[in-house]
């Protein structure tokens, strides 16, 4: 190695210590110590032709220039630094000297240009497809919002970029966003009066300020000093509101000759920075002759390389390709024993799969009948005010509950394809108004808002399957809501076309919430999936919904669309092309109401329930006597039918699970000696599946366990009056 050469690599060394340096002493905001190593750097990389070290020294002196308030210098030397990256085509290092732009543009308040920079940065990060370092952008933008006087918006990307941060060691800009969320749920709490903005204000403060005590940053702390003082003065806590003000004003004053002091040493040494501008300014001048010339050599030496090469593909690919096709013959018949193999697991895999689902629903829905039941007993009994919140709670987690078991089941049904679109008449207004109504009460938990916008060219009337249409609705709108705090969910349907009978409609659900990152987009469909863990703690939910929704749609022939940006919140969408009924069919079917059924009808009626739970036949026999019916209770099969043949019963509820004999052969005895009476299966199994078995066994009707008892009497209703028309 030469004397020259040793000497280079010692100075590449040394500048990059230099740069170093300088950055840890930014973030200590020790200036001084900065700016000396920044002219130290500058005065050798001068004569080092490393143009990615020039850009990286000039990037450091344009943060230094920034944490120096010196705006505009700091745009100078950046604006540089990005030229030299774009030439040397080092596309990596370029978001974040992006980002860099952005935030000096925010402090200049040249918003357009800020968005601009940060947009910039965002598409770098696609094409490298590097989601993890977009953190900064988020923040950045998140400043922007609140400088523009948008503190909701803030907040948002705030909340977007801090999960990233949190996992990771840059605790300075962990605690930097601390500080700016904090001051932006300040400016919202002035302007909305919601205690929970300020506690969520005091409560990030206090976590920024355990970071910036333990790693002793000097600027935040004097930031933090601010946001407290801010605190105690809405408290009315006006003694620390001075102290916190004072430690404020005074330490900021000693910042700023700090500052001062700083701004004069660069101003100093401006020769020496100029030195390096100069040679930038060669390079650039120099950099299209040399292009050519390159280019040029590139052109002939690739050519002469191509040709080589595809010569040397074609003799070889000609040796081996006979080689291949003994090889493929072999290696095609081994991959059918595989996948034969391999199709036959799976097969007992899905078998297991609906065998256990179908145990353990069962297991669920038996002690969730008894929780629901006696609830609705309990509220039936004129409970107290406090008692009434309590029970309310206890029927919503049974609620809540009885949806997490049907979304399993349903998703295994759809994911086997056992599932058919059923077609009945319907009011789609009122359909999706039912479905805003049910959510009412988390939107307005959440502070958020509901707003519906119907085309008034819609028809009132459509043929189609209102049920899964309210489960699609429920699934996006709940998700929309869960993920919106203090904002607002949209839910549009348009009409786009219609064709004779057939509308085309377009349903659209948007919201102003969290947003979900472009990567997440990719899997938020599928099962068991969110928008990231933390996401997962602080909303809950068990990543079902949207897969259901996937589903459900693609069995409608329609297809779930998404929209989102992390920070700015969420649009959802799908087409549906859905049946118009015409005006005689509408009054057709207004004529086929249901029958208000009279107390009186089921009074003194004899009912036989088959239970062998002994809380659920307290539940169910407690449930009919409100109704003045005759109740008696079998505890099994057998003891059921020695009862049917000595009495003279109105109706059987008969349970499928049973020692002994099952409700389904009990009920096959039964009908043996008694064509008439009727039997209805009240039962926690599945139902879906075993329809035909439950019909040819005998059963009249079918009642889920845990039941509404509305439908429950509905179907008691409609078995005893088909008997009478029978008789």
């Amino acid at each position: 190695m030469c004397y020259g050469q040793a000497i280079t690599k010692d100075s590449i060394s040394l500048v990059k210590q230099y740069k170093t340096n300088a950055n840890e002493a930014i973030f200590r905001f020790d200036f001084e110590e900065a700016v000396k190593n920044i002219n130290l750097a500058n005065n050798l990389v001068v004569n080092i032709n490393d143009d990615d070290l020039k850009a990286d020294v000039m990037v450091t002196n344009t943060m230094l220039q920034y944490y120096l308030q010196n705006y505009n210098t700091a745009q100078i030397i950046n604006e540089k630094a990005i030229k030299i990256i774009l030439a040397s085509n080092n596309i990596k290092k370029l978001p974040n000297i992006y980002v860099l732009n952005g935030l000096i543009n925010t402090r200049l308040e040249k918003f357009t240009v800020a968005e601009d920079n940060f947009d910039k940065a965002d598409s770098i990060f696609e094409i490298i497809n590097d989601e993890k370092e977009k953190s900064p952008i988020l923040i950045g933008r998140g400043l922007l919002e609140f400088k523009k006087g948008n503190s909701k918006a803030a907040v948002n990307y705030y909340n977007a970029g801090i999960s990233d941060y949190k996992n990771g060691n840059n605790k300075y800009f962990e605690a930097f966003s601390y500080v700016n969320k904090a001051e932006a749920l300040i400016k919202i709490y002035n302007e909305d009066n919601d205690i929970q903005h300020l506690n969520q204000a005091k409560s990030i403060i206090n976590e920024a300020s355990v970071i910036i005590d333990s790693l002793n940053y000097k600027k935040l702390k004097i930031e933090s000093y601010k946001v407290k003082s801010e605190i105690a003065i809405i408290e009315k806590k006006f003694n620390d509101a001075l102290l916190f003000f004072n430690k404020y004003t005074t330490k900021n004053d000693s910042l700023n000759l700090v500052f001062i002091n700083s701004i004069s040493a660069t101003n100093n040494n401006e020769l020496n920075v100029g030195a390096l501008h100069k040679r930038i300014e060669n390079y650039e001048e120099n950099l299209v002759e040399i292009e050519k010339s390159e280019k040029f050599n590139q052109v002939t030496n690739g050519m002469s390389i191509a040709i080589i090469a595809i010569l040397s593909l074609l003799t070889l690919s000609l040796y081996k390709n006979n080689n291949l096709r003994a090889k493929a013959n072999n290696l095609l018949q081994d991959k059918n024993t595989e996948l034969q193999l391999a199709k036959e697991k799976a097969e007992k895999a899905s078998l297991a799969k609906a065998q256990f689902l179908s145990t353990i629903t069962h297991e669920l829905r038996t002690p969730l009948y008894a929780v629901t039941g006696l609830t609705h007993l309990l509220m039936e009994e004129s409970p107290k005010e406090h008692q009434k919140e309590h029970l309310n709670s206890l029927k919503f987690s049974g609620e809540y509950l009885l949806s997490l078991i049907n979304n399993i089941l349903d998703l295994n049904k759809l994911e086997a394809n056992k599932v058919e679109v059923e077609k009945t008449s319907f009011n789609l207004k009122k359909r999706i108004n039912d479905v805003l109504v049910a959510l009412k009460k988390s939107a307005d938990d959440k502070k958020t808002k509901l707003v519906f916008d119907f085309n008034d060219s819609i028809p009132e009337i459509f043929l189609g399957d209102p049920v899964k249409l309210s489960q699609i609705l429920i699934n996006l709108i709940g998700n929309s809501v869960k993920f919106t705090q203090n904002g607002v969910v949209n839910v549009r349907v348009k009409k786009i076309d219609q064709r004779g009978r057939i509308v085309k409609l377009k349903f659209e659900i948007e919201d102003n919430g969290v947003g979900i990152s472009k990567k997440k987009q990719k899997s938020i469909f599928e099962t068991f999936s969110q928008g990231s863990l933390q996401i997962n703690r602080k909303f809950g939910g068990t990543g079902l919904g949207l897969s259901i929704v996937k589903n459900l749609l693609e069995l409608m022939n329609s297809k779930i669309e998404l929209e989102s940006q992390l920070g700015k919140g969420s649009k959802f969408w799908f087409n549906l092309d859905i049946e118009a009924l015409e005006d005689n069919e509408i009054e057709a079917n207004n004529e086929i109401t249901k029958l208000k059924i009279e107390d009186s009808f089921f009074k003194d009626k004899n009912v036989l329930v088959v239970e062998d739970n002994k809380i659920n036949q307290m539940i169910t026999k407690k449930i009919l006597e409100k109704n003045h019916m005759i109740c008696q209770v079998a505890d099994n099969g057998m003891t059921a039918i020695e009862l049917v043949k000595n009495n003279n019963f109105d109706i059987v509820l008969m349970d499928i699970h049973m020692p002994g004999i099952s409700g389904i052969e009990a009920t096959q005895k039964i009908r043996l000696f008694d064509e008439q009476l009727p039997i209805i299966a009240l039962t926690a199994v599945t139902i879906d599946e075993n329809l035909d078995t439950f019909f040819k066994a005998g059963f009249n009707e079918i009642i889920p366990k845990p039941f509404k008892p509305e439908e429950f009497f509905e179907k008691i209703h409609s078995s005893l009056k088909n008997r009478q028309l029978q008789n």
